[in-house]
């Protein structure tokens, strides 16, 4: 089962993250060279990490983050979902993981068209998640994969503020689903500003908010 928005609400939609995603890049142009430049002086490796992912329809887009593991963490610990004081994460990708600004270079996407501001989280198409049952598991394996993906991907949602870190994917899938049959430009605004007090705190790794 898929779900599509109506015409006026995708164009509202759209016309939502425009302008959001052209704010966000204006006002944290700054920090890029400050961020590139401290990933830089740690340890020599590339400022972005670049990767694909599921996008809408299942379409595959590339997803591009600063990066905040070591240079070579998807070859040593393989493609697994970052958890909890995970060993992979650098210095600069502690700082940069509670503020979210990792996230940043994701507006242009979002500029672009290939993600929303507000959707499930892009899902890496090579990433496995560790099962109850010790077993690396893909998400396509997951009720509710493929209505997640009939809207674009988002860099904030539902799942994103309310759940977990470590919260197991049907879990996480519930609410985006939830999001998919439910979203408004009221809940976009509310997840929104949740998202930049998140931020503001510096929570994202260990963040407990409340419904």
């Amino acid at each position: 089962m898929t779900h599509r928005a109506s015409p006026y609400r995708e164009w509202a939609k759209r016309a939502f993250d425009l302008m959001l995603s052209s704010l966000g890049l204006l006002f944290s142009a700054p920090l890029w060279p400050l961020i590139a430049l401290a990933i830089k002086l740690e340890d020599g490796g590339p400022v972005f990490y670049v990767h694909e992912r599921w996008g809408r329809d299942r379409r595959v887009i590339r997803v591009w983050k600063f990066r905040s593991m070591v240079a070579d963490a998807a070859e040593t610990f393989g493609a697994v979902p970052a958890g909890v004081a995970d060993p992979r994460v650098t210095k600069t990708g502690v700082v940069l993981r509670r503020m979210g600004l990792d996230e940043l270079p994701q507006l242009l996407s979002i500029w672009l068209g290939d993600m929303s501001l507000v959707g499930p989280r892009a899902l890496a198409i090579d990433e496995r998640y560790r099962a109850p049952d010790g077993s690396l598991t893909r998400y396509g394996d997951v009720a509710g994969f493929d209505e997640r993906l009939s809207v674009r991907p988002g860099l904030t949602g539902l799942a994103t503020v309310y759940l977990a870190k470590d919260a197991l994917p049907h879990d996480r899938f519930a609410l985006d689903i939830e999001y998919v049959r439910t979203h408004s430009l009221g809940l976009d605004l509310r997840l929104v500003a949740l998202s930049l007090w998140i931020s503001f705190r510096g929570r994202w790794e260990d963040r407990a908010t409340k419904l």
